[in-house]
């Protein structure tokens, strides 16, 4: 392996600086004010601000993995992030199909496919 397929893009790492900003934005936001994210909810039910909640730390979590994959700029690490991501996303998928969500199934399958395109891109440079 060459020095030059050791080291990343730099437009991966801006990438993925970018999601893991906008990951650890959802999750403060989720938190100071969730009414802003979920329009539609009902956040007096019982139980729901904990699953809003749960959520947050969701979201938190992965922004963390991207961060500390892209600040280390480990190919392994932000593949493992990544494929999270596409799983995550092929579950939203499903959720929007189930709930009839047009927006939620189109921005799911955009994502999927940016995420896949990362976790190649990244194999190859292994």
């Amino acid at each position: 392996m060459t020095q030059e397929q050791k080291i990343l893009p730099k437009w991966i790492l801006i990438v993925s600086g970018i999601f893991a900003l906008l990951e650890l934005m959802v999750s403060v936001q989720l938190c100071i004010a969730p009414e802003s994210v979920l329009e539609n909810v009902d956040l007096s039910a019982k139980g729901v601000i904990y699953i809003v909640y749960m959520w947050a730390a969701r979201q938190f979590a992965l922004g963390f993995i991207l961060a500390f994959a892209t600040f280390k700029k480990s190919v392994t690490m932000l593949t493992i992030a990544y494929i999270f991501f596409f799983v995550m996303f092929v579950g939203d998928f499903v959720i929007g199909i189930v709930q009839k969500e047009n927006a939620l199934i189109i921005s799911s399958i955009v994502m999927c496919v940016i995420a896949s395109g990362l976790i190649y891109l990244l194999n190859k440079r292994k």
